[in-house]
């Protein structure tokens, strides 16, 4: 057993089962054996590789649709450039050195992090050194400054979000939970109370999964650009619409493994449910714009005009267009039809770049 497996096996010992969002919680957040607490899961030696380590393009048009967005505000003279779960710090790196093209913004602009990982605190620090740029970090969204606006970017953010998982089982939804098999080990069952509030029809063993979690911050988010003016632009992997279905993965060393196994040694996620995410934007009072696909976004923001340029000095041309077919290819083994780019803003706001053309390739 992993050191945290050790633990979570005594919290239920002593309390019981626990839900899959407690589980998730622990595994990936513990203060001591969390995985994102631990160690650098990023890149080719990592567990698995993101968008903004595919490309520096990725970072760059981000960049680009945060500057113009600080344009659309009305250039104001303080502003923040907040990144939810920044990673390594490769994407706001990008992003700083694209913005450039408009000195005024990147004059104004702070940046904040919300991060709570030592170890990714200071890959962050590290990769910002040659923009001179030194963030403020927060554990939570509740610490960032009110006084002024907010541009939010969120890139993998919300996958990793605690997630509940409830079952259809003879009829009744039941809460999966996460308790001890007859090995000793981890092992899913289900709660033997009746989930009452959950009443819609479903086969049975269907799963239903939400993430209140993910939801409140979304809501709470949509009240910050209410107030303080400003937008939120989250990319991730997930549903357009509500679908059925068990998405929690587990991922170690670039490969699927099972969610239970080795607590605290690999990445857990699961699909974003962009609809869920929406609607809570609305309840917070902020306009929320028609969903886009990854490739579409990327592919009207200039992705492969700004490799095209980029080839000119490039020592492997090839590498390129492999990096752009990977992140706004269409084809199965591609990120850009699976991953959704959600744009939120302050009411005041039009669409942001990107989406402020007519023919969105999914509807809200």
């Amino acid at each position: 057993m992993t050191p945290l497996e050790i633990e979570i096996v005594s919290e239920i010992k002593a309390n019981g089962p626990i839900g899959v969002d407690r589980f998730m919680a622990l595994a990936l957040g513990h203060p001591r054996h969390g995985y994102y607490m631990t160690r650098d899961p990023f890149g080719m030696g990592g567990d698995f590789i993101t968008a903004p380590e595919i490309s520096q393009i990725f970072g760059e048009l981000l960049g680009l649709v945060a500057a113009m967005t600080w344009q659309a505000l009305g250039e104001p003279s303080a502003v923040c450039l907040v990144e939810l779960g920044p990673g390594r710090g490769t994407l706001m790196a990008d992003a700083l050195r694209a913005a450039k093209a408009l000195p005024g913004f990147t004059s104004c602009l702070e940046v904040h992090f919300v991060e709570m990982s030592p170890v990714l605190q200071r890959a962050q620090a590290d990769a910002l050194k040659d923009s001179g740029r030194h963030p403020i970090w927060h554990a939570s969204i509740d610490t960032l400054p009110t006084d002024r606006p907010l541009i939010i970017l969120a890139n993998e953010f919300f996958d990793a979000i605690p997630i509940r998982q409830f079952q259809k089982h003879k009829g009744d939804w039941r809460e999966r939970l996460v308790g001890i098999g007859a090995d000793g080990t981890l092992a899913l069952g289900l709660d033997p109370q009746i989930a009452e509030s959950l009443t819609f029809e479903a086969p049975d063993d269907s799963v239903f999964e939400m993430s209140p979690i993910s939801l409140d911050i979304m809501r709470r988010l949509a009240e910050r650009l209410v107030a303080q003016r400003g937008m939120v632009l989250a990319i991730d992997y997930g549903y357009a619409k509500f679908a059925y279905g068990d998405s929690l993965q587990a991922v170690r060393r670039h490969k699927f493994t099972p969610v239970l196994d080795n607590p605290g040694e690999a990445d857990i996620t699961a699909h974003v449910d962009f609809s869920s995410l929406g609607i809570a934007a609305k309840r917070g009072g902020a306009a929320v714009h028609p969903l886009l696909t990854q490739a579409t976004l990327l592919e009207r923001l200039g992705i492969r005009h700004r490799a095209e340029i980029l080839k000119k000095k490039a020592d492997d041309p090839a590498s390129l267009d492999a990096a752009v077919e990977r992140l706004a290819g269409t084809g199965s083994q591609s990120m850009g039809l699976l991953f959704k780019a959600l744009a939120v803003t302050s009411p005041d706001l039009g669409p942001p770049a990107g989406f402020d053309q007519t023919d969105p390739l999914l509807a809200p």
